[in-house]
Protein backbone atom coordinates (compact mmCIF):
# COMPACT_ATOMS: atom_id res chain seq x y z
CA UNK A 1 0.00 0.00 0.00
CA UNK A 2 1.50 3.40 -0.85
CA UNK A 3 1.93 5.56 2.18
CA UNK A 4 0.96 9.13 1.33
CA UNK A 5 2.88 11.23 3.51
CA UNK A 6 5.99 9.06 2.09
CA UNK A 7 4.74 10.31 -1.34
CA UNK A 8 4.35 14.34 -0.14
CA UNK A 9 7.46 14.47 1.18
CA UNK A 10 8.88 12.83 -2.26
CA UNK A 11 7.00 15.72 -4.50
CA UNK A 12 8.83 18.05 -1.75
CA UNK A 13 12.27 16.69 -2.31
CA UNK A 14 11.68 16.41 -6.38
CA UNK A 15 10.68 19.91 -6.22
CA UNK A 16 13.56 21.69 -3.51
CA UNK A 17 16.34 20.67 -6.32
CA UNK A 18 14.96 23.87 -8.10
CA UNK A 19 14.58 26.20 -5.35
CA UNK A 20 17.71 26.98 -3.02
CA UNK A 21 16.57 25.75 -0.06
CA UNK A 22 18.91 25.54 3.29
CA UNK A 23 18.68 21.85 4.15
CA UNK A 24 17.36 23.14 7.59
CA UNK A 25 14.47 24.52 5.78
CA UNK A 26 13.61 21.91 3.49
CA UNK A 27 13.64 19.70 6.74
CA UNK A 28 11.49 21.93 8.47
CA UNK A 29 8.76 21.72 5.69
CA UNK A 30 9.39 17.89 5.26
CA UNK A 31 7.45 16.92 8.69
CA UNK A 32 4.08 18.77 10.27
CA UNK A 33 4.64 21.39 12.57
CA UNK A 34 2.31 19.81 14.89
CA UNK A 35 0.24 16.05 15.11
CA UNK A 36 -2.08 15.61 17.39
CA UNK A 37 -3.94 11.46 18.10
CA UNK A 38 -6.87 12.35 20.42
CA UNK A 39 -8.92 9.65 21.78
CA UNK A 40 -12.52 9.67 23.45
CA UNK A 41 -15.46 8.40 23.96
CA UNK A 42 -19.24 9.02 23.20
CA UNK A 43 -22.29 7.22 24.28
CA UNK A 44 -24.18 4.50 21.81
CA UNK A 45 -28.06 4.75 21.23
CA UNK A 46 -27.92 1.35 23.38
CA UNK A 47 -26.16 3.41 25.82
CA UNK A 48 -22.31 1.58 25.82
CA UNK A 49 -19.41 3.81 25.93
CA UNK A 50 -17.75 3.50 22.45
CA UNK A 51 -13.75 5.06 22.55
CA UNK A 52 -12.77 6.87 18.72
CA UNK A 53 -9.17 7.38 17.62
CA UNK A 54 -8.53 11.03 15.66
CA UNK A 55 -6.22 12.94 14.62
CA UNK A 56 -5.62 16.98 14.02
CA UNK A 57 -1.96 17.77 11.98
CA UNK A 58 -0.91 21.35 11.39
CA UNK A 59 1.99 21.74 8.84
CA UNK A 60 3.07 24.91 8.19
CA UNK A 61 1.32 28.45 9.12
CA UNK A 62 4.05 30.73 7.54
CA UNK A 63 1.46 32.08 5.46
CA UNK A 64 -1.88 32.46 8.01
CA UNK A 65 -3.60 30.19 10.28
CA UNK A 66 -3.44 26.49 9.83
CA UNK A 67 -6.31 25.29 7.35
CA UNK A 68 -7.94 22.04 6.05
CA UNK A 69 -10.63 19.46 6.45
CA UNK A 70 -12.01 16.68 9.01
CA UNK A 71 -12.15 13.60 7.44
CA UNK A 72 -14.89 10.86 9.20
CA UNK A 73 -13.21 7.22 7.54
CA UNK A 74 -12.26 3.70 8.89
CA UNK A 75 -9.09 4.00 6.59
CA UNK A 76 -7.98 7.21 8.39
CA UNK A 77 -4.46 6.88 9.26
CA UNK A 78 -1.50 9.31 10.59
CA UNK A 79 0.51 9.51 7.69
CA UNK A 80 -2.76 9.82 5.70
CA UNK A 81 -3.50 13.47 7.35
CA UNK A 82 0.05 14.43 7.78
CA UNK A 83 0.21 14.39 3.91
CA UNK A 84 -3.13 16.34 3.34
CA UNK A 85 -2.14 18.49 5.72
CA UNK A 86 1.39 18.96 3.54
CA UNK A 87 -0.81 19.15 0.23
CA UNK A 88 -3.14 22.07 2.16
CA UNK A 89 -0.17 24.32 2.79
CA UNK A 90 0.79 24.61 -0.84
CA UNK A 91 -2.53 24.67 -2.14
CA UNK A 92 -3.25 27.85 -0.50
CA UNK A 93 -0.17 28.62 -1.20
CA UNK A 94 -0.61 28.57 -4.91
CA UNK A 95 -4.15 29.93 -4.64
CA UNK A 96 -2.71 32.99 -3.12
CA UNK A 97 -4.80 32.52 0.25
CA UNK A 98 -3.25 33.33 3.73
CA UNK A 99 -3.68 30.42 4.91
CA UNK A 100 -1.20 27.38 5.83
CA UNK A 101 -1.97 23.42 5.54
CA UNK A 102 -3.77 21.64 8.55
CA UNK A 103 -6.37 18.36 8.10
CA UNK A 104 -8.09 16.05 10.29
CA UNK A 105 -9.76 12.76 10.67
CA UNK A 106 -11.59 10.33 12.35
CA UNK A 107 -11.62 6.54 12.18
CA UNK A 108 -15.18 5.76 11.47
CA UNK A 109 -17.31 4.30 9.17
CA UNK A 110 -20.35 7.17 9.50
CA UNK A 111 -22.48 5.06 7.67
CA UNK A 112 -22.78 2.62 10.49
CA UNK A 113 -24.26 5.51 12.97
CA UNK A 114 -27.40 6.73 13.75
CA UNK A 115 -27.64 10.60 13.26
CA UNK A 116 -27.87 10.95 17.43
CA UNK A 117 -24.61 9.45 17.28
CA UNK A 118 -23.19 11.48 14.62
CA UNK A 119 -23.89 14.56 16.22
CA UNK A 120 -22.38 13.45 19.58
CA UNK A 121 -19.14 12.08 17.56
CA UNK A 122 -18.68 15.81 16.09
CA UNK A 123 -19.00 17.47 19.29
CA UNK A 124 -16.89 14.83 20.94
CA UNK A 125 -14.13 15.37 18.17
CA UNK A 126 -14.41 19.12 18.39
CA UNK A 127 -13.95 19.32 21.91
CA UNK A 128 -10.73 16.47 21.92
CA UNK A 129 -9.39 19.67 19.43
CA UNK A 130 -10.56 22.75 20.83
CA UNK A 131 -7.13 23.65 22.30
CA UNK A 132 -5.44 23.42 19.27
CA UNK A 133 -7.95 25.39 16.89
CA UNK A 134 -9.62 29.16 16.64
CA UNK A 135 -10.63 31.35 14.11
CA UNK A 136 -6.93 32.71 13.55
CA UNK A 137 -5.10 29.54 14.61
CA UNK A 138 -6.61 26.60 12.73
CA UNK A 139 -10.02 26.68 10.87
CA UNK A 140 -11.33 23.10 10.09
CA UNK A 141 -13.54 22.68 7.17
CA UNK A 142 -15.32 19.44 6.02
CA UNK A 143 -13.83 16.81 3.92
CA UNK A 144 -14.98 13.09 2.99
CA UNK A 145 -17.73 11.85 4.57
CA UNK A 146 -18.53 15.23 6.40
CA UNK A 147 -20.88 18.14 4.97
CA UNK A 148 -22.42 21.58 6.48
CA UNK A 149 -24.72 19.60 9.32
CA UNK A 150 -21.82 17.97 10.94
CA UNK A 151 -20.00 22.12 10.89
CA UNK A 152 -22.91 23.50 12.25
CA UNK A 153 -22.71 20.95 15.19
CA UNK A 154 -19.08 21.60 15.81
CA UNK A 155 -19.35 25.19 15.32
CA UNK A 156 -22.06 25.54 18.45
CA UNK A 157 -19.71 23.00 20.40
CA UNK A 158 -16.68 25.38 19.53
CA UNK A 159 -18.64 28.20 20.95
CA UNK A 160 -19.99 26.33 23.96
CA UNK A 161 -16.63 25.85 25.24
CA UNK A 162 -15.15 29.26 24.54
CA UNK A 163 -18.36 31.05 25.56
CA UNK A 164 -18.90 33.48 22.84
CA UNK A 165 -19.63 33.28 19.52
CA UNK A 166 -17.40 32.61 16.74
CA UNK A 167 -18.11 31.56 13.50
CA UNK A 168 -15.21 31.96 11.41
CA UNK A 169 -13.49 28.74 13.54
CA UNK A 170 -14.93 26.59 10.84
CA UNK A 171 -15.89 27.18 7.22
CA UNK A 172 -18.47 24.72 5.04
CA UNK A 173 -21.16 25.61 7.65
CA UNK A 174 -24.99 25.70 6.66
CA UNK A 175 -25.76 29.29 5.18
CA UNK A 176 -28.00 30.14 7.54
CA UNK A 177 -24.78 29.18 10.41
CA UNK A 178 -22.84 31.67 8.36
CA UNK A 179 -21.82 29.74 5.34
CA UNK A 180 -21.09 31.02 2.21
CA UNK A 181 -23.01 31.06 -1.04
CA UNK A 182 -21.55 28.84 -3.25
CA UNK A 183 -19.54 27.00 -1.05
CA UNK A 184 -20.89 23.25 -2.16
CA UNK A 185 -19.85 23.40 -5.88
CA UNK A 186 -16.44 25.57 -5.39
CA UNK A 187 -14.15 22.92 -5.81
CA UNK A 188 -16.15 21.45 -8.74
CA UNK A 189 -16.43 25.31 -9.87
CA UNK A 190 -13.29 26.19 -9.59
CA UNK A 191 -11.83 22.41 -11.10
CA UNK A 192 -14.06 23.34 -14.36
CA UNK A 193 -12.63 26.87 -14.63
CA UNK A 194 -9.06 24.95 -14.71
CA UNK A 195 -10.35 23.23 -17.29
CA UNK A 196 -11.07 26.14 -19.06
CA UNK A 197 -8.32 27.56 -19.54
CA UNK A 198 -6.88 23.53 -20.29
CA UNK A 199 -8.64 23.50 -22.95
CA UNK A 200 -8.02 26.99 -24.82
CA UNK A 201 -4.19 26.10 -23.95
CA UNK A 202 -4.67 22.59 -25.84
CA UNK A 203 -6.99 25.20 -28.77
CA UNK A 204 -9.74 22.11 -28.41
CA UNK A 205 -13.08 23.53 -28.13
CA UNK A 206 -15.22 22.06 -24.73
CA UNK A 207 -17.88 20.29 -27.12
CA UNK A 208 -14.83 17.83 -29.00
CA UNK A 209 -13.07 17.14 -25.15
CA UNK A 210 -14.63 13.63 -23.69
CA UNK A 211 -14.38 13.61 -19.87
CA UNK A 212 -13.96 10.82 -17.66
CA UNK A 213 -14.88 11.49 -13.89
CA UNK A 214 -14.34 8.98 -11.23
CA UNK A 215 -15.87 9.94 -8.46
CA UNK A 216 -19.83 10.91 -8.11
CA UNK A 217 -19.16 12.78 -4.38
CA UNK A 218 -19.62 16.52 -3.64
CA UNK A 219 -16.67 17.17 -5.80
CA UNK A 220 -16.90 14.73 -8.71
CA UNK A 221 -20.68 15.69 -9.18
CA UNK A 222 -20.58 19.27 -9.32
CA UNK A 223 -17.37 19.50 -11.68
CA UNK A 224 -19.15 16.62 -14.10
CA UNK A 225 -22.17 18.79 -13.64
CA UNK A 226 -21.16 22.29 -14.63
CA UNK A 227 -18.75 20.81 -17.14
CA UNK A 228 -21.68 19.29 -19.12
CA UNK A 229 -23.32 22.64 -19.26
CA UNK A 230 -20.55 24.52 -20.65
CA UNK A 231 -20.83 21.72 -23.57
CA UNK A 232 -18.17 19.11 -22.06
CA UNK A 233 -18.73 15.39 -23.17
CA UNK A 234 -19.05 13.87 -19.80
CA UNK A 235 -18.75 10.35 -21.34
CA UNK A 236 -17.79 8.21 -17.65
CA UNK A 237 -18.47 8.22 -14.58
CA UNK A 238 -18.29 6.49 -11.35
CA UNK A 239 -18.65 5.43 -7.83
CA UNK A 240 -17.40 3.50 -4.69
CA UNK A 241 -19.48 0.20 -6.62
CA UNK A 242 -18.46 0.81 -10.32
CA UNK A 243 -18.45 3.01 -13.36
CA UNK A 244 -20.54 3.74 -16.42
CA UNK A 245 -19.78 4.65 -19.73
CA UNK A 246 -21.18 5.85 -22.82
CA UNK A 247 -19.13 7.37 -26.05
CA UNK A 248 -22.15 9.39 -26.83
CA UNK A 249 -22.03 11.26 -23.59
CA UNK A 250 -23.56 11.24 -19.79
CA UNK A 251 -26.27 13.68 -18.23
CA UNK A 252 -25.15 14.02 -14.79
CA UNK A 253 -28.12 15.21 -13.69
CA UNK A 254 -29.86 12.20 -14.83
CA UNK A 255 -27.63 9.81 -13.46
CA UNK A 256 -27.22 11.34 -9.84
CA UNK A 257 -31.36 10.39 -9.89
CA UNK A 258 -30.46 6.86 -10.71
CA UNK A 259 -27.91 6.45 -8.47
CA UNK A 260 -30.23 8.43 -5.45
CA UNK A 261 -33.35 6.15 -6.74
CA UNK A 262 -30.94 2.39 -6.80
CA UNK A 263 -27.69 3.12 -4.47
CA UNK A 264 -25.25 3.26 -7.68
CA UNK A 265 -24.57 4.16 -10.58
CA UNK A 266 -24.28 1.14 -12.22
CA UNK A 267 -27.00 0.06 -14.61
CA UNK A 268 -27.49 3.41 -15.65
CA UNK A 269 -29.57 2.97 -18.82
CA UNK A 270 -28.19 2.76 -22.16
CA UNK A 271 -25.12 2.80 -20.29
CA UNK A 272 -21.81 0.01 -20.33
CA UNK A 273 -21.10 -1.14 -17.12
CA UNK A 274 -17.28 -0.99 -16.25
CA UNK A 275 -14.94 -0.89 -13.18
CA UNK A 276 -13.66 1.85 -11.34
CA UNK A 277 -9.83 0.75 -12.40
CA UNK A 278 -11.29 -0.09 -16.26
CA UNK A 279 -13.13 3.77 -16.11
CA UNK A 280 -8.91 5.25 -15.86
CA UNK A 281 -7.98 3.54 -18.63
CA UNK A 282 -10.37 4.81 -20.98
CA UNK A 283 -9.53 6.45 -24.55
CA UNK A 284 -10.48 9.83 -23.64
CA UNK A 285 -9.30 13.60 -23.89
CA UNK A 286 -9.27 14.02 -20.21
CA UNK A 287 -9.27 12.03 -17.23
CA UNK A 288 -10.54 13.53 -13.66
CA UNK A 289 -9.83 11.22 -10.29
CA UNK A 290 -12.37 12.56 -8.24
CA UNK A 291 -12.46 10.15 -5.43
CA UNK A 292 -9.62 8.94 -3.31
CA UNK A 293 -5.92 9.46 -3.67
CA UNK A 294 -3.21 7.05 -5.66
CA UNK A 295 -5.67 5.35 -7.89
CA UNK A 296 -2.60 6.17 -10.62
CA UNK A 297 0.31 4.24 -9.99
CA UNK A 298 3.50 2.76 -11.23
CA UNK A 299 0.77 -0.33 -12.13
CA UNK A 300 -1.40 1.30 -14.16
CA UNK A 301 0.27 4.63 -15.74
CA UNK A 302 1.71 2.84 -18.60
CA UNK A 303 -2.38 2.13 -19.64
CA UNK A 304 -3.92 5.73 -19.27
CA UNK A 305 -5.05 6.82 -22.92
CA UNK A 306 -6.18 10.45 -22.04
CA UNK A 307 -4.38 14.17 -23.31
CA UNK A 308 -4.50 15.52 -20.01
CA UNK A 309 -5.53 14.80 -16.07
CA UNK A 310 -7.34 17.08 -14.02
CA UNK A 311 -7.06 15.90 -10.30
CA UNK A 312 -9.61 17.16 -8.60
CA UNK A 313 -8.98 14.32 -5.64
CA UNK A 314 -6.11 14.80 -3.58
CA UNK A 315 -2.91 12.73 -4.07
CA UNK A 316 -4.41 10.84 -6.87
CA UNK A 317 -0.99 10.22 -8.80
CA UNK A 318 1.75 8.51 -7.18
CA UNK A 319 5.02 9.98 -7.91
CA UNK A 320 6.32 7.00 -9.70
CA UNK A 321 3.23 7.29 -12.03
CA UNK A 322 4.00 10.91 -12.57
CA UNK A 323 7.38 10.23 -13.99
CA UNK A 324 5.95 8.10 -16.63
CA UNK A 325 3.06 10.61 -17.34
CA UNK A 326 5.11 13.06 -18.03
CA UNK A 327 7.54 10.92 -20.07
CA UNK A 328 4.22 10.44 -22.26
CA UNK A 329 3.55 13.69 -22.25
CA UNK A 330 0.32 13.27 -20.65
CA UNK A 331 -0.59 16.95 -19.17
CA UNK A 332 -1.25 16.42 -15.54
CA UNK A 333 -2.90 19.78 -13.92
CA UNK A 334 -2.10 19.33 -10.40
CA UNK A 335 -4.26 18.67 -7.62
CA UNK A 336 -2.78 21.59 -5.29
CA UNK A 337 -4.34 24.17 -8.39
CA UNK A 338 -7.31 21.50 -9.66
CA UNK A 339 -8.85 21.51 -6.74
CA UNK A 340 -8.30 24.81 -4.64
CA UNK A 341 -11.91 25.83 -5.09
CA UNK A 342 -12.98 24.73 -1.99
CA UNK A 343 -10.14 25.84 -0.05
CA UNK A 344 -10.50 29.26 -1.97
CA UNK A 345 -14.30 29.97 -1.02
CA UNK A 346 -13.58 28.11 1.99
CA UNK A 347 -11.23 31.44 2.64
CA UNK A 348 -14.16 33.86 1.55
CA UNK A 349 -16.24 32.64 3.72
CA UNK A 350 -13.87 32.77 6.59
CA UNK A 351 -13.39 36.45 5.27
CA UNK A 352 -17.24 37.21 5.48
CA UNK A 353 -17.59 36.06 9.17
CA UNK A 354 -14.30 37.73 10.38
CA UNK A 355 -15.63 41.15 8.58
CA UNK A 356 -19.23 40.37 9.17
CA UNK A 357 -20.25 40.68 5.51
CA UNK A 358 -22.28 38.29 3.63
CA UNK A 359 -21.81 38.49 -0.27
CA UNK A 360 -23.99 37.29 -3.14
CA UNK A 361 -23.18 33.96 -5.16
CA UNK A 362 -22.39 35.70 -8.18
CA UNK A 363 -19.90 37.73 -6.39
CA UNK A 364 -18.55 34.86 -4.99
CA UNK A 365 -18.18 32.80 -8.07
CA UNK A 366 -16.46 36.06 -10.07
CA UNK A 367 -14.01 36.08 -7.21
CA UNK A 368 -12.79 32.09 -7.90
CA UNK A 369 -12.68 32.17 -11.25
CA UNK A 370 -10.48 35.42 -11.34
CA UNK A 371 -8.53 33.28 -8.28
CA UNK A 372 -8.13 29.92 -10.35
CA UNK A 373 -7.60 31.39 -13.70
CA UNK A 374 -4.81 33.65 -12.27
CA UNK A 375 -3.21 30.47 -10.65
CA UNK A 376 -3.25 28.49 -13.74
CA UNK A 377 -2.00 30.79 -16.06
CA UNK A 378 1.08 31.46 -13.15
CA UNK A 379 1.71 27.86 -12.83
CA UNK A 380 1.39 27.51 -16.57
CA UNK A 381 3.90 30.16 -17.40
CA UNK A 382 6.59 28.53 -14.66
CA UNK A 383 6.07 25.22 -16.56
CA UNK A 384 7.57 27.16 -19.78
CA UNK A 385 10.13 28.98 -17.98
CA UNK A 386 11.35 26.05 -15.77
CA UNK A 387 10.74 23.59 -19.29
CA UNK A 388 8.57 21.43 -16.70
CA UNK A 389 5.64 19.83 -16.37
CA UNK A 390 2.55 21.35 -14.31
CA UNK A 391 3.28 19.63 -10.82
CA UNK A 392 6.39 20.70 -10.50
CA UNK A 393 5.62 24.15 -11.65
CA UNK A 394 2.93 24.46 -8.91
CA UNK A 395 5.17 22.84 -6.25
CA UNK A 396 7.99 25.38 -7.03
CA UNK A 397 5.88 28.81 -6.89
CA UNK A 398 4.21 26.98 -3.78
CA UNK A 399 7.72 25.76 -1.98
CA UNK A 400 9.20 29.25 -2.55
CA UNK A 401 6.58 31.51 -1.26
CA UNK A 402 6.33 29.13 2.15
CA UNK A 403 10.10 29.02 2.63
CA UNK A 404 10.16 32.84 1.92
CA UNK A 405 7.52 33.44 4.35
CA UNK A 406 9.54 31.69 6.64
CA UNK A 407 12.69 32.77 6.26
CA UNK A 408 11.17 36.35 6.57
CA UNK A 409 9.73 35.40 10.09
CA UNK A 410 13.19 34.04 11.18
CA UNK A 411 13.22 30.69 10.26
Amino acid sequence: MENPFENAQKQLSQVAQFLDLSSDLLEALRLPMRVVEVNFSIKTDQGETRIFKGFRSQHNNALGPFKGGIRFHSGVTEDEVKALSMWMTWKCSVADIPFGGGKGGLVVNPKELSLGELERLSRGYIRAIAPLIGPEVDVPAPDVNTNPQIMAWMRDEYERIVGHEAPAVLTGKPVEKGGSLGRTEATGRGGVFVLDELAKKMGIEAKKLKVAVQGMGNVGYFFAELAYARGYQIVALSDSKGAIYDENGLDPQKVLAHKEKTGSVIDFPGAKKLTNEELLELPVDILVPAALENVITLTNAARIQVKAIVEMANGPTTPEADEILEKRDILVVPDILANAGGVSVSYFEWEQNMKKEKWLEKEVNQKLEEKMTTAFEAIWKMGEERKVGLRKAAYILAVDKVARAMVNLGA
